[in-house]
């Protein structure tokens, strides 16, 4: 209370206005899996984002961070079919990468070259001075020196000297002549170290020979296969990697691992190591709780293969749901227009952000056109959803005039009361929201004023929510309530410090079923 001591017109303002409450995104992803390359520039260098979450907004943003389209990784098509199907943000942990490689991460293409004499044996090593598979590209064409001409080979002793030229791709791109194996500035050793951008050389033999003429293609430059494990994924939350480094972000929505598959594909996990990572993934969501992981089945599984690993597996979450089959996209890692199969999990999540901005977040996924599929590795028949749909696999289905579509909307809960994925979502859209809007709340006075400022921020923001056809009833009452009153909050528990307030919301749940009955009718009487 401001002291008064004098007379005079004194101006306070008081805060009793309202606390606008607002509904937070819905539509943001998280990818984690397998890229081109992982680079970002900051502060004007070059540096690697190897395990740490990068905010992307479009596919010309990932190409320039992550590179393109790559064989041996899903993560791009898995982008690429966000974008296209509605995505707008996302998030990508590049947890292993497939272009150029490290010195760390790489071996360097070498080919061994013998002396002229045979009896000599191997002469020289060169190797690429890049570690990786670029050097399997260089070729070495050596050449001897050309003797006087006229003069007789038994009068002239052998040259000591030679040319090297390096190609790459087939092109020349570096030439020396007059080399030797011996001592000096012009040794072949040297030479290369100093001058050469490409290759670099070893003498593995006696000084002062000459090495065999001929053409030599350097071979074994590649990158060393990094071995994924549950820890990558998982990652640290200290140094901001994998999931823990997404624990920093209150904004992700979504997270889904496409390149889960790769790994399996591959034989470096089995089943069990696909299980523990998906299972990680929906501990991840249970622990944040705003978060919705998006599941891939295994690839080539008949639909009765898939309901078997679906009760193996024995998932029960509402935090995540699963989407059988592949779908076949465009291969763009090939000519020839070939098609190839990918995880559905990225496309699934561009159709959550599609629906969430055109329609809402309390629509379910449901009965929407996947874009850039071309085709499904199983046709599922309406006999095999009747077994996956009740046990939480979601089909995606291609129906003759209609294209292909998602044709399931559930969660992986055993509890009726959050089957729908548009439930659990709409939920978490609303309990963030509110949360983030009564932050202001903390230290107040825990008094009645204070309840009825809670009771009004709430019951606005939930009116708007219903405004948007999210909550079912006629009216608002029909459709939530919010109790924050002495019967909530009784004396003994303000003595503790805490404030009570209920919230009641019936949300709208989608027509899964549609039933018509149809009977025969006698018509009106005459």
């Amino acid at each position: 209370m401001p002291n008064y001591l004098s007379p005079g017109v004194y101006m306070e303002e008081v805060d009793r206005g309202t606390k606008p409450i607002e509904s937070v995104g819905t539509a943001v992803a998280a990818f984690i899996g397998y890229t081109e390359k992982a680079e970002d520039i900051r502060n004007g260098e070059k540096v690697s984002v190897i395990g740490k979450p990068t905010l992307v907004t479009n596919w010309s943003q990932y190409v320039q961070k992550f590179g393109g389209f790559t064989k041996g990784a899903y993560t791009p098509d898995s982008v690429y079919g966000y974008f296209a199907n509605g995505g707008s943000i996302c998030y990508i942990i590049s947890i292993k990468t497939l272009g150029a490689a490290d010195p760390e991460s790489a071996t360097a293409a070498k080919v061994v070259v013998n002396a002229e004499d045979a009896k000599a044996g191997k002469l020289l090593e060169l190797a690429a001075k890049s570690a990786g598979p670029a050097g399997n590209t260089v070729e070495v064409e050596i050449k001897g020196a050309p003797k006087a001409e006229g003069e007789a080979d038994a009068k002239k002793p052998a040259p000591t000297t030679f040319s090297l030229a390096i190609k790459v791709g087939g092109v020349v791109r570096e030439q020396y002549t007059d080399l030797t194996t011996g001592k000096g500035d012009n040794n072949v050793v040297t030479v290369l170290q100093t001058k050469s951008e490409i290759l670099t050389a070893t003498l593995l033999g006696k000084a002062d020979l000459v090495p065999t003429s001929g053409t030599f293609a350097l071979a074994g430059g590649a990158v060393k296969e990094k071995a994924i494990s549950l820890t990558d994924y998982r990652g640290d939350v200290t140094q901001r990697t994998g999931l823990g480094g997404l624990e920093a972000l209150d904004d992700v929505t979504m997270l889904l691992a496409p390149d889960l598959m790769t790994a399996y594909q591959a034989g470096e996990i089995d089943m069990k190591g696909v299980q523990a990572v998906q299972q990680a993934m929906i501990d991840y969501c249970e622990l944040v709780r705003y978060c919705f992981a998006i599941l891939d089945a295994p690839p080539n599984l008949m639909p009765q293969e898939i309901k078997e690993w679906r009760m193996q597996v024995n998932y029960d979450t509402t935090r995540a749901a699963l989407y059988y089959p592949w779908i076949e996209i465009a291969d763009t890692t090939s000519a020839g227009g070939r098609t190839r199969l990918v995880p559905p999990s990225g496309h699934m999540a561009g159709v959550y952000a599609r629906v969430d901005n055109t329609r809402g977040v309390h629509k379910a996924p449901g009965n929407e056109i996947v874009r850039t599929a071309l085709g499904l590795q199983v046709q599922v028949t309406k006999g095999e959803q009747d077994l996956l749909n009740p046990i939480g696999v979601n089909c995606i289905r291609s129906f003759p005039g209609r294209g292909i579509r998602i044709w399931g909307a559930r969660t992986l809960s055993s509890d009726a009361s959050w089957r729908y994925i548009n439930v659990r979502r709409m939920f978490n859209m609303v309990e963030e929201s509110i949360e983030r809007g009564t932050q202001w709340v903390v230290f107040e006075p825990n008094d009645p004023a204070l309840w009825g400022r809670i009771r009004r921020d709430i019951t606005a923001y939930l009116t708007m929510v219903w405004r948007t056809g999210a909550l079912f009833g006629n009216s608002p009452a029909e459709a939530f309530y919010v109790k924050c009153d002495a019967e909530t909050n009784p004396v003994e528990q303000r003595d503790l410090g805490m404030l009570v307030t209920e919230i009641g919301i019936c949300p709208v749940k989608p027509a899964e079923f549609v039933i018509f009955r149809v009977s025969q009718w006698a018509g009106p009487s005459a």
